[in-house]
């Protein structure tokens, strides 16, 4: 089989490595892919939001699985389009991928159903949500863009200043665009976060092992929020026993609400968790395998993620067998100086082969290119370096370790992933 992976950051190198994996994959190609992901397939100068661009490539190469990763095509209906053409693909319709995409979407979602989330309210107007922070005058408030905003479309307010200036910020700046017709402000709650990937066919749900995301850009949580800068799996906070709680409060609950809704979800579901003292509430839906999450959980599976795909898209994920590696994986994020706000691009990396990898880990690129024969940055966060391991610290030693020996001016990374 033929497969065409759409995007071009860490979480596809990862999903191309893994795919690369079954003696099923014949060939793989990426679109647009990066410098990294040159090393592992064949990139295609096709944006990953071109949605006639992908599905004519697909047609021409007679490409047997596109894997759709990223949340903007997605949003866009790209799955709807390859499908409508007979082509199979890996991610949710459009009209399901809205539980991402749509926050105010996601959480109407959770009240109608029942589903546990922090109590919230929807604004259209600066004003108006002005008026109810000031009502309300509870601190730390969350702010979040309504629609997509790579991961950084949230804002937690420690005091009625900050929360006036993330209303500004989204909804009269517009940083977000669109995305900030409408804001969710909801109350802040506390304790562990958890990440849990799952298949699902729209019928059966498979949870994936657990992870965690380190999302502040410094050491001790502090800084802005990012698209993630270091992940470790397992997750030390999540229990079996909260893993049939959430099976039975969030996970079925929710796939059974998108088929009431007429949106059945086939793909990736990603479960943002709290663990709080009133039990596990969700936070956020992605419709898509987590980044930096993917590049943690996807290397501890043991089944062929071809099969896997194959059987998502029939409707038959029951009768898949998965199985998972003991080991646990740790994930350290190198990011440009600057990341999040500003960065410079076209720093030249030491410290890699020839295949943009290193020693003692596997190195996924997320913001490369490769150009006579050396590897340049060329995004904010640039290279995951991760690490399996047969406990947590040993994979987090390897990870560090491998992390240290590459280089490019201005990188940094936190200290403190799985601390």
């Amino acid at each position: 089989m033929k497969i065409l992976v759409v995007g071009g950051g860490g979480r596809e190198h990862v999903l191309v490595r893994k795919l690369k994996e079954s003696p099923r994959a014949e060939a793989i190609y990426c679109a647009p892919g990066n410098g990294g992901i040159s090393r592992d397939a064949e990139c295609v100068p096709i944006a990953a939001t071109d949605i006639k661009g992908i599905v004519s490539f697909a047609k021409e190469n007679q490409i047997g699985l596109v894997v759709v990763a990223p949340d903007d095509p997605l949003a866009a209906g790209m799955v709807d389009a390859l499908e409508d053409a007979g082509i199979r693909a890996f991610g949710p319709r459009a009209n399901a991928a809205e539980i991402e995409s749509s926050k105010v979407f996601s959480k109407n979602l959770m009240k109608k159903y029942g589903i546990p989330t922090a109590g919230y309210e929807v604004f259209d107007r600066p004003d108006a949500a002005l008026a109810y922070l000031r009502e309300q005058d509870r601190y730390p408030a969350v702010i979040k863009a309504d629609g997509l905003a790579l991961g950084k479309g949230v804002i937690i307010a420690s005091d009625f200043q900050e929360a006036q200036s993330g209303i500004k910020t989204i909804m009269e700046d517009k940083i977000f665009g669109a995305s900030g017709n409408r804001v969710v402000v909801e109350e802040f709650l506390t304790g562990p976060e958890v990440s849990v990937l799952a298949f699902t066919d729209g019928k059966c749900i498979r949870p994936m092992v657990s992870s965690k995301d380190h999302k502040r850009a410094q050491d001790g949580d502090r800084g802005l929020n990012t698209g993630g800068m270091g992940t470790i799996s397992p997750n030390p906070y999540y229990t079996p026993e909260l893993a049939e709680q959430c099976m039975d409060e969030i996970f079925l609950p929710t796939v059974r609400a998108m088929n009431e809704e007429g949106r059945p979800f086939k793909g990736c579901l990603y479960f943002g968790l709290m663990l709080t003292a009133d039990g596990p509430k969700v936070i956020e839906y992605n419709s898509r395998f987590g980044d930096p999450e993917a590049q943690v959980v996807l290397p501890r599976l043991r089944t062929d993620l071809v099969d896997i795909m194959e059987a998502v898209s029939e409707e038959k994920l029951e009768q898949q067998p998965i199985e998972w590696r003991e080991e646990a994986c740790a994930c350290v994020i190198l990011a440009s100086g600057g990341y999040p706000a500003a960065y410079r691009k076209g720093l030249e990396i030491s410290g890699l082969g020839e295949n943009g990898q290193a020693d003692g880990a596997v190195v996924y690129h997320a913001g490369t290119v490769f150009r006579d024969g050396k590897f340049y940055t060329n995004g904010g966060r640039v290279l995951g370096v991760t690490s399996l391991g047969k406990n947590l610290t040993q994979a987090l030693e390897r990870a560090y370790q491998a992390a240290s020996g590459i280089h490019f001016e201005g990188a940094f990374y936190r200290h403190d992933i799985g601390k």
